[in-house]
């Protein structure tokens, strides 16, 4: 695992040819996709729950890009724990010359009950021991 500041970087992606816009870079919507699954991760794993969501994300700020063949780094950071929310940072870099790729301030995920609005989650800190992954016998989502 690396670490910049207090950012873990975890998670890698290989940057493929269906990954590029029309300019032959990586495509924004293909990395914003990839950290907000990184994101949700982080939060159902913190919170303990897989009903946790996508809230909010502050102003993304494209610092360079990536290009097919790059192996790029995402990180993620806990910044907050509201009543209901976890708040996160983010940063994605090439893993080859640690160049910064893009950078988000904040993020939030709002923890949701079974009938889908906000619920208090109890935590205060940072967790990272098992001890809060959703257990088989969590609520699952039923499928149509």
């Amino acid at each position: 695992m690396q670490q910049h500041g207090d950012i873990a970087f975890r998670t890698r992606k290989w940057v493929k040819p269906e990954d590029l816009n029309a300019n032959g870079t990586l495509f924004g919507g293909s990395l914003l996709r990839w950290i907000d699954e990184e994101a949700a991760i982080y939060a159902i794993v913190q919170l303990g729950n897989r009903r946790a969501v996508t809230k909010y994300m502050s102003e993304i700020e494209f610092v360079s890009s990536a290009v097919e063949g790059d192996i790029i780094e995402m990180g993620l950071s806990a910044t907050a724990f509201g009543r209901t929310s976890l708040t996160m940072r983010a940063q994605v870099r090439n893993m080859i010359t640690r160049e910064l790729i893009l950078s988000i301030d904040k993020i939030v995920f709002v923890n949701l009950g079974e009938d889908g609005t906000p619920v208090p989650h109890g935590y205060t800190e940072i967790t990272y021991d098992r001890d809060r992954i959703p257990t088989p016998t969590s609520p699952r989502r039923q499928q149509p």
